[in-house]
């Protein structure tokens, strides 16, 4: 689990609806040079999370799970590129060189990476990271951990975007 820098906030989700509604509530906050990293067993809710994320940022596709393909590219109505990347299946640092993740991970982009963790070295050190726990059947505990002064700011919007939604 990383270290948090500059903000922590944990969220439970009673179920996949929930998960989903969290996603698309980070998905308007997100913007381009933004890089999300999920981290969680298989079946936590990483991806629900991610197809919310799309439905928020306004994803003219749905994203589904990128694993057999490693990277899916999603566009909206301007020149904003999102990356659904799913590190599942890649094995090592010289594997995740290959995918390109260099153009993927610049400025003009919003980056969702599952499996960052193995990513090891390669990985930027400014990110949100996100951890899933199971806990029931349906219910997940989700960690965010903002590493920098820009995913710091991203957390806080995100936060203040489900505390608006629930009427906190």
């Amino acid at each position: 689990m990383p270290e948090a820098t500059h903000g922590q906030l944990e969220i439970n989700s009673d179920g996949p609806e929930r998960t989903e509604a969290l996603g698309a509530a980070l998905g308007q906050a997100l913007g381009a040079g933004d890089l999300i990293c999920l981290c969680g067993d298989l079946g936590a809710g990483k991806t629900v999370f991610c197809r919310g994320i799309g439905v928020g940022w306004g994803a003219n596709s749905a994203l589904t799970s990128p694993t057999y393909n490693l990277a899916h590219e999603h566009r909206r109505g301007d020149a904003n590129k999102l990356y659904h990347v799913d590190l599942y299946r890649v094995d090592g640092i010289d594997d995740a060189v290959t995918l390109g993740l260099d153009d993927m991970l610049d400025e003009a982009s919003t980056t969702l990476i599952e499996w960052p963790e193995r990513l090891g070295s390669l990985l930027p050190a400014e990110h949100l990271w996100i951890d899933f726990a199971l806990g029931g059947a349906h219910e997940r505990l989700l960690t965010f951990y903002a590493r920098g002064e820009r995913h710091a700011q991203l957390l806080a919007a995100f936060s203040a975007l489900i505390t608006t939604e629930s009427g906190s």
